[in-house]
C-alpha cells in the first residue's frame, strides 16, 4: 500500500511538472492576462507571496477566475496565471495602468481561500516565474487585464565574473544568516539550499525578496535585467543589512550591560539602605522626599501625580539630567499648602479696632471687610472677594491690605505687578524649560504657608502686554470667583484651590484695566484726605513712626499741630501723606543732626556707658510754625529757660541775641 501511495505521488507531481511546463510555454509570446495591482509589495520570480484581496477590482478579477474554472473543470495550478505589477502611487481603490511600474511579475496560483463569505475578500498564495512587461492595455473594468510578454535577463559578458558574484552572494547571505540566528537548527538547511542554488540571477531574487529594505529598492532590484548588475546590486544590499545587524547587537550589548549595572546599582543601595536602617542613619533624599509627601495631606488627585513622579524620580541616576527638574517639582508639591489653613479672627468688635488704630479714615474699605466678616461667620464656605483699592499714590492703598490681613488673622503676602509683561510671571513656566519655577501666586502660597493668605495685586493697572503673551488676561481665572477654585499653574499641572484667598488689588488708574479684568474685581474709590485727616495721621502715625526710626527719644522732640497743618498747607499738597512723611522725616534729621552735634561738643559720645536718650540734660526741641519760616527754633534745658532773639539758648538757659 506505501508503495503504491508513493507512486501515486511521484506520478502526481511529475503530471504536475508537465502542467506547469506546458502553461508556461504559450508565454514565448505576447498573451492576454489579468492584471492585479499590488502596494507596497515586490512579487519575484521563484518566491512564493501571500496576497490579501480587498479592493473592488481584484475581488472581480479573483471571482472570474473561480467562475472559469467551475465551467471549464480546469485544475487551478495548471491554468490560474496573472501579472503581479506593483502601484507607484500610495494606496488606493483604483488603479489604473499609469499607476503600475513598467516591470512586473508573471504568477501562478497555489491556493484561493476566501474571507468570510466572499465579500470580506480572498487570499492569494502565488509564486514568481518570470519578468514581464505590459505591451497593451485590454481592459480596465470590472478588472485590468492587459497584453503582456516575457522580459528575458541579459546574460553577462564575462562568465567568470557572474561565478564569482554568485559566490560572494552566498558567503554574503551564508554570514547574513549567522549574524540573525546562530543558535537555530534551520540555519545549517538553509545554508545548505543556498548550495543548490547556481544560477546567480535566480539567487539574487531569492536573496532580495527575503531582505528587510525598502520597497522602492526591491522594485529596482525587479528591473534590472542585468544578471551581473542584479548581483551587484543585491550583494550591496546584503553587505549593509550585515553592517546594520552589527550595530544592532552592539547597541542592544550596550543596553544590556547598562540594564545589568543599573540592576546591581539597585540590589546595593537596597543593601546600602538597609545597613542605614539598622545604624540608624536618617534616609536619603528621595525616602526623605517620600516621607513629606505622605505628611503633606495632599488632595487625591494631586498624590496619585505625586506618586507618579516620586516612582519615575525612584527609577533615575542622581546624574540623570531629569532627576533635579523630577526632585526640584516634588519638593514643590510637598511645600505647597494644600490643606493647610488660618482660623479667621471673625469677631467684628476686635476687627474694628484693628482696622481703626492702623488707619485713620477709609471707612468705606472698613464696612466692606465687616460686611464679608459677618457673612463668612453666617456662611464658612463662602468664597473671598476679589477688592480693588483705586486711589491715588500715598493714601494708604498697599498698607490697608496688610491691615486687613491682620484684622482677619490671616498671613500677607505682596506681589508687585507694575511692569509684569510676561504670561508665565503669573502662570508660571512648563517644566520642560530650564529653569522652570512656579507663578508668583503659587510662589506667595509657598512662602506664607497657608492657602487662605491675603495677596495683595499691588499696581495692577500698570501690568504690560508683550509677544510673550498678556499677563492680564492670565489674572482673570485667578481673580474669578467661579474658576479660581481649579487654577492650574504650568509648573504644577495640577489645579490649586485659590478660592479662600482673600486678594485686594490697588490701581492708580483704573482705565489701563482691560474691561474683562475689571468686571471681575470690586471698585472701591479713596479719594484722597482732608487737611483734618492729614493732621490725624501724622500725629497718630507718621510722627511717631519718624522719631523711632531716626532714635530719637519721643520727649526729646516735640511738633506742633500749627507745624503740621503748616506743612499741609505750604509744602505738601497731595492727596496723600507720602510728602508729609517724608517733610516730618526731614525734621526728624535736623533733630539728630543737633543732638550729635551737642553730644559732640560735651564729649558725651566718649562716655561707654551713657546713652544719649537716657541723659537727663539732653535738650528738648520744638518745632513750630514760626521755626519753619525762619530756621528759629527753641530749646528747653531742664526748664530752667529758653533762647530768644535769634540765636539759640543752651541746655543752661542762657541765650545770646
Amino acid at each position: 500500500l506505501c508503495c503504491v501511495v508513493l507512486c501515486c505521488l511521484v506520478l502526481l507531481f511529475v503530471l504536475l511538472i508537465t502542467s506547469m511546463k506546458k502553461a508556461l510555454s504559450m508565454f514565448n509570446k505576447e498573451e492576454k492576462v489579468p492584471v492585479l495591482p499590488l502596494s507596497n509589495r515586490v512579487l519575484f520570480p521563484g518566491t512564493a507571496l501571500r496576497i490579501q484581496i480587498g479592493r473592488s477590482k481584484s475581488i472581480s478579477l479573483v471571482q472570474a477566475l473561480e467562475s472559469k474554472l467551475k465551467s471549464g473543470g480546469a485544475d487551478l495550478r495548471s491554468v490560474s496565471f496573472i501579472a503581479v505589477f506593483s502601484t507607484k502611487n500610495p494606496p488606493k481603490d483604483d488603479y489604473g495602468p499609469n499607476d503600475l511600474y513598467p516591470v512586473g511579475t508573471l504568477a501562478r496560483i497555489l491556493e484561493i481561500s476566501v474571507k468570510g463569505d466572499g465579500r470580506e475578500g480572498y487570499s492569494l498564495v502565488v509564486e514568481g516565474a518570470f519578468r514581464i512587461e505590459i505591451k497593451e492595455v485590454i481592459q480596465v473594468r470590472p478588472f485590468m487585464s492587459a497584453v503582456v510578454s516575457k522580459v528575458k535577463d541579459v546574460e553577462a559578458v564575462s562568465q567568470i565574473r557572474t561565478v564569482a558574484l554568485g559566490m560572494s552572494l552566498k558567503t554574503a547571505a551564508k554570514e547574513l544568516i549567522s549574524s540573525m540566528s546562530t543558535d537555530s537548527p534551520v540555519v545549517p538547511r538553509v545554508k545548505m539550499l543556498l548550495d543548490l542554488i547556481t544560477d546567480s540571477g535566480v539567487l539574487a531574487d531569492v536573496l532580495c525578496a527575503n531582505l528587510d529594505v525598502t520597497f522602492e529598492e526591491k522594485q529596482e532590484v525587479l528591473e534590472l535585467l542585468k544578471t551581473e548588475e542584479r548581483a551587484e546590486k543585491v550583494l550591496e544590499l546584503i553587505k549593509r543589512q550585515i553592517e546594520v545587524l552589527k550595530i544592532s547587537k552592539k547597541i542592544n550589548s550596550s543596553v544590556q550591560n547598562e540594564l545589568s549595572k543599573s540592576q546591581r546599582e539597585f540590589f546595593l543601595k537596597q543593601q546600602m539602605r538597609a545597613i542605614r536602617e539598622e545604624l540608624g542613619d536618617p534616609t536619603n533624599e528621595v525616602d526623605d522626599l517620600e516621607n513629606r509627601l505622605k505628611t503633606s495631606n495632599l488632595p487625591e488627585p494631586i498624590a496619585k501625580a505625586a506618586d507618579r513622579e516620586l516612582r519615575r524620580l525612584r527609577g533615575m541616576q542622581p546624574t540623570h539630567a531629569e532627576y533635579t527638574v523630577a526632585r526640584t517639582y516634588l519638593e514643590w508639591i510637598a511645600d505647597l499648602p494644600w490643606t493647610k489653613s488660618t482660623v479667621d479672627r471673625i469677631e467684628l468688635d476686635k476687627a474694628r479696632w484693628q482696622l481703626a488704630n492702623d488707619h485713620y479714615g477709609l471707612e468705606t474699605v472698613k464696612k466692606r471687610i465687616l460686611e464679608y466678616l459677618a457673612v463668612r461667620k453666617l456662611k464658612q464656605d463662602l468664597k473671598g472677594p476679589i477688592l480693588c483699592l483705586q486711589g491715588p499714590p500715598g493714601v494708604g492703598k498697599t498698607s490697608l491690605g496688610r491691615s486687613i490681613a491682620s484684622a482677619l488673622n490671616r498671613q500677607f503676602h505682596r506681589i508687585s505687578l507694575g511692569g509684569v509683561r510676561d504670561e508665565s510671571e503669573i502662570r508660571g513656566h512648563r517644566r520642560t524649560y530650564i529653569g522652570a519655577l512656579p507663578g508668583v501666586i503659587v510662589q506667595g502660597l509657598k512662602r506664607v504657608g497657608s492657602n487662605n493668605p491675603v495677596i495683595l495685586l499691588d499696581e495692577i493697572d500698570k501690568l504690560g502686554r508683550d509677544m510673550r503673551g498678556d499677563p492680564a488676561s492670565a489674572l482673570l481665572e485667578v481673580l474669578d470667583p467661579e474658576q479660581n477654585s481649579t487654577f492650574v499653574d504650568h509648573y504644577l499641572a495640577v489645579p490649586f484651590d485659590l478660592s479662600k484667598v482673600l486678594f485686594i488689588a490697588t490701581a492708580n488708574e483704573l482705565s489701563t484695566i482691560p474691561a474683562a479684568l475689571r468686571d471681575r474685581m470690586e471698585i472701591i474709590n479713596i479719594p484722597g484726605y482732608t487737611a483734618e485727616e492729614k493732621l490725624r495721621i501724622a500725629k497718630t502715625h507718621l510722627i511717631p513712626k519718624q522719631i523711632r526710626e531716626h532714635g530719637i527719644s519721643p520727649h526729646s522732640i516735640s511738633i506742633l499741630d500749627e507745624t503740621v497743618i503748616h506743612i499741609i498747607v505750604r509744602y505738601t499738597r497731595e492727596a496723600g501723606v507720602r510728602n508729609l512723611e517724608r517733610s516730618i522725616a526731614s525734621l526728624c534729621r535736623s533733630v539728630a543732626v543737633k543732638y550729635v552735634t551737642w553730644a559732640e561738643e560735651e564729649e558725651m559720645l566718649k562716655r561707654p556707658n551713657q546713652n544719649l536718650n537716657q541723659n537727663p540734660n539732653t535738650k528738648r526741641i520744638m518745632y513750630d510754625s514760626t521755626a519753619l519760616k525762619t530756621g528759629i527754633v527753641s530749646t528747653d534745658g531742664n526748664g530752667n529757660g529758653n533762647g530768644n532773639g535769634n540765636g539759640n539758648g543752651d541746655g543752661n538757659g542762657n541765650g545770646n541775641g
